[in-house]
């Protein structure tokens, strides 16, 4: 059921799927956040099948703090919850961790919390967090870790990145409790651990060595887009990249990254999974994603524009509405404003990995890659 099937390589890039129990996924590929079981913008799960969304991602920490991990149990996990039958991957909590910086105290056991709602105080863990997960029945859940802040003292880092070690050893342990119960909702649940070290190669290479061993579902590189350089970046998926599992491939996954660019480049590196905020981050500030650069849609010179964001572009918003209409409802804060503009980036950023898995189905991926790693990052030049 959870088999990852590598179907060719072009270089370092994949082209895979993974079989869940909720479907197939096809990769690489982009999920779309919904933090809190929903895209921010308002789009629904209906409207994402729409938009050729193919992986959910919803974060563990909030949902736990409201409405209730017990609540969603009880409704029939995440999936009747939210009415979305594709795959869904819940963050643990890890980077909660991180940007909850003054609100944690962090121990061997986990993480004490006050909640960013009331202040009121929460103990996550492994263990916790696994349940948490089992509850929401997502199709794959994250280990628990800490996100390290850029830059960070190497000791620090060092006896980080071997807790976290610990704590996921704990993690599949008690994943593996939990699938066995007989009321599991979904007793087919995937664990993918995280790959940390800051921006230290040897530690970085250390750790992915340990975790390996351990003969996981998929394996992610954590802690990256939290304020280092690009080429950092970039640097660390090299490093780290040599030390994943290539006897029994598995999915690999880049947190929180990225661009349009920064997934070009690390799919290059041999990277499968990407998850990001800045599509409908973006888009709700005007912020738009073209296949000949990004606009800002709130300059002047678009109040008369009659085209569509992106000429050629399926999506919806794109179909049936100008630049023009679309700045005015921005400008006038008209929440179906945001709703179209989130709706044409989480399409472009859909159709990008469709595009790069077309290019890599026909082999001919690294022209893909040339002819648009620098113009996706350039302001469009109309």
């Amino acid at each position: 059921m959870n088999d990852f099937i590598l179907k060719n390589k072009d270089g370092r890039a994949r082209r895979g799927v993974l079989h869940t129990v909720h479907g197939d996924i096809e990769t690489p590929v982009f999920m779309n956040v919904g933090t809190c079981a929903a895209i921010k913008g308002g789009v629904s799960t209906v409207e994402l099948k729409e938009i050729n969304c193919r992986v959910e991602l919803s974060n563990t920490y909030h949902l736990h703090l409201r409405p209730g991990d017990a609540l969603i149990r009880d409704m029939g996990g995440l999936h009747k919850f939210m009415n979305w039958d594709r795959p869904i991957l819940t963050d643990s909590g890890g980077f909660q961790v991180f940007s909850l910086g003054p609100l944690r105290k962090i121990t061997e056991e986990g993480v004490h919390f006050a909640s960013h709602i009331d202040g009121k105080r929460i103990f996550m863990g492994p263990e916790e967090s696994m349940q948490i997960q089992s509850n929401l029945a997502s199709t794959i859940a994250m280990a628990f870790d800490e996100c390290i802040e850029n830059p960070a003292p190497y000791d620090y880092v060092k006896a980080s990145v071997e807790r976290t070690y610990r704590w996921l050893v704990r993690c599949k342990a008690e994943m593996a409790r939990l699938n066995a119960l007989p009321d599991t909702i979904n007793p087919h649940q995937m664990l993918f651990g995280i790959n940390q070290g800051s921006t230290y190669e040897d530690l970085r290479a250390w750790h992915m060595d340990q975790i390996a061993e351990l003969d996981l579902d998929g394996y992610a590189i954590g802690g990256l887009a939290v304020g280092e350089e690009t080429e950092e970046m970039y640097r660390i998926i090299e490093a780290v990249e040599p030390h994943m599992p290539e006897n029994k491939p598995r999915p690999r996954y880049l947190m929180g990254v990225g661009t349009p660019c920064n997934i070009l480049e690390a799919v290059h590196r041999g990277v499968d999974f990407f998850d990001c905020v800045m599509p409908s981050r973006n888009a709700r500030h005007g912020n738009l994603f073209t296949w000949h650069g990004k606009i800002n849609l709130l300059n002047e010179k678009y109040a008369r524009d009659p085209r569509p964001i992106d000429e050629g572009c399926g999506c919806p918003t794109c179909r049936n509405y100008s630049r023009s209409y679309l700045r005015h409802l921005l400008k006038a804060k008209e929440s179906l404003g945001m709703r179209l503009a989130v709706t044409h980036n989480l399409w472009f950023y859909n159709d990008l990995t469709q595009k790069i898995r077309d290019a890599l189905d026909a082999g001919n991926f690294e022209s893909f890659y040339q002819k648009y790693r620098l113009i996706l990052g350039e302001r469009h030049p109309d």
